[in-house]
């Protein structure tokens, strides 16, 4: 018999985070965890880079709802901060994330989250779907 797992998905911009969310589902699945979908606004921006935030936290509500998860919206002054506590709240083993498009060490979230966690926490990387050239 497997251990339970909980994952946790950290979504950004509603155009992305159903491959993420599906990724975590399908780690979940195969751990028998929990999965917890969750969006961290830093305090004063609108939430997943829209203006119509109604629109994309309905959308991200029932995105993570037909996955069967349980979904957070916080905003926050110290976004990485709260991660943390959400990671220790929820007992998460495995963070999904979308790939960074930042290459540098200091500025890349997964180098800056993994540095605040415990060294239990794994990632999951989500690459950006390339959409291919039709010639």
């Amino acid at each position: 018999m497997k251990n339970p797992k909980n994952i946790m998905v950290c979504v950004t911009q509603q155009k992305t985070c159903e491959r993420l969310i599906k990724r975590g589902a399908e780690l979940r699945d195969e751990f028998d965890g929990e999965l917890f979908v969750i969006h961290v606004a830093k305090e004063g921006w609108n939430f997943l880079g829209k203006t119509k935030e109604g629109d994309a936290l309905e959308y991200l509500f029932q995105k993570s709802k037909s996955y069967g998860a349980n979904l957070t919206v916080v905003r926050s002054q110290d976004v990485l901060e709260t991660l943390k506590d959400l990671t220790e709240k929820h007992n998460i083993d495995t963070i999904v994330l979308g790939e960074s498009q930042e290459n540098s060490e200091e500025n890349n979230i997964v180098s800056k989250l993994g540095k605040r966690l415990r060294d239990e926490i794994g990632f999951e990387i989500v690459p950006v779907k390339i959409k291919k050239k039709v010639v």
